[in-house]
């Protein structure tokens, strides 16, 4: 009976050796991806064909980790449809507020955020399936095959990094919290502007009260306020906050551009200008019956001018509200008072 038992338990200590040594490989691959990402400034960690390789492809699944990938080209950073530069900013964002929020948590050796250059791991791209920028992976724990990892769609980055963090959040189901982005100006900087500003005021209100300064200007008001009008209906200023590009290059058609974008989650920044500028012309259009038509003498002149202002809103209107349904897929309907039916 003794002899029988020492081929069962040595059997047994060549398991658990063997799971000691497994353990102990994938601890140490979980300790080299926090030595990589303590390094960078960020928090990317660069891959390229090898370090692939050890932490995904040649790792046996489950691993005890997933990797979110950033493929770039730095040969397409000056094509602005791309807008590959930004991406790769708001990807780094997504992965410093990542890591601050999960400091001395276990979420922390869950997600590493890499990139990949095209120049460097071509072999990795097409591993991927990678034929189009941008374009960015999650590899989740149990994929085997790189080409089954999970793209994150054209709509998942419309907001960039807090859209990003969304996908990543469902995806993996752990917390990103709140995106951290850099202050727009430094303390030096502001300290500049303070000191200058202070040294114009005795200037400034001089010119005030002599009345000589661009306020006292009826024409600057004027054209002050149609630019904030515009500014304000075209979505500029999500334009500027989001860093939106002006238009997208067709992933089907390289050549072919893109200005207005089909869905709700997006908004171009000639999409936003378009309607804008037809805002703004039945803005204008109205100020100018309610305010200039009325002193026009001739009766009939004041009607065709009005008629043709009126005919001109309404084809403006129009063109945003099928704009609107054609990118939301939301109708708009009249209601009549019921006492006309």
């Amino acid at each position: 009976m003794a002899i029988s038992e020492k081929p069962i338990l040595l059997l047994l200590l060549l398991l658990i050796s063997l799971a000691v040594v497994f353990s102990a490989a994938e601890t140490n691959r979980v300790a080299e991806l926090l030595s990589l990402q303590s390094r960078s400034k960020s928090g990317l960690i660069h891959l390229d064909d090898h370090s692939l390789s050890r932490f995904l492809t040649s790792t046996k699944t489950p691993r005890p980790y997933s990797i979110l990938i950033f493929f770039d080209a730095t040969q397409l950073h000056d094509k602005p449809e791309l807008n590959l530069q930004g991406l790769r900013n708001e990807f780094g964002l997504l992965a410093s507020s990542f890591i601050s929020n999960n400091k001395d948590s276990p979420a922390a050796s869950k997600l590493f955020f890499c990139y990949m250059e095209f120049k460097e791991s071509q072999s990795s791209f097409s591993q991927f399936g990678v034929n189009s920028l941008p374009h960015i992976r999650l590899v989740g724990p149990n994929v085997k095959s790189l080409k089954d990892s999970e793209q994150m769609e054209q709509g998942d980055y419309s907001r960039l990094a807090d859209s990003m963090s969304d996908f990543v959040e469902s995806r993996t189901k752990l917390s990103v919290g709140p995106i951290e982005r850099p202050p727009m100006f430094s303390k030096k900087q502001l300290g500049f502007f303070v000191a200058a500003f202070l040294a114009w005021m005795p200037f400034v209100i001089k010119k005030v009260l002599a009345g000589q300064t661009l306020l006292h200007d009826s024409k600057i008001w004027l054209g002050s306020a149609v630019f904030v009008y515009f500014f304000s209906v075209s979505g500029a200023m999500h334009n500027i906050i989001r860093k939106m590009p002006l238009f997208l290059a067709d992933r089907n058609d390289p050549n072919k551009l893109i200005f207005f974008y089909q869905g709700s989650g997006m908004q171009l920044g000639a999409e936003g200008f378009a309607v804008g500028f037809l805002y703004t012309i039945v803005g204008l259009l109205l100020a100018f019956m309610t305010h200039v038509l009325v002193r026009v003498k001739n009766v009939t002149a004041q009607r065709v001018i009005m008629l043709f202002a009126l005919f001109i809103s309404f084809l403006a209107v129009k063109k945003v509200v099928s704009l609107d349904n054609w990118k939301t897929g939301y109708g708009i309907h009249a209601f009549w008072p019921s006492s006309w039916n």
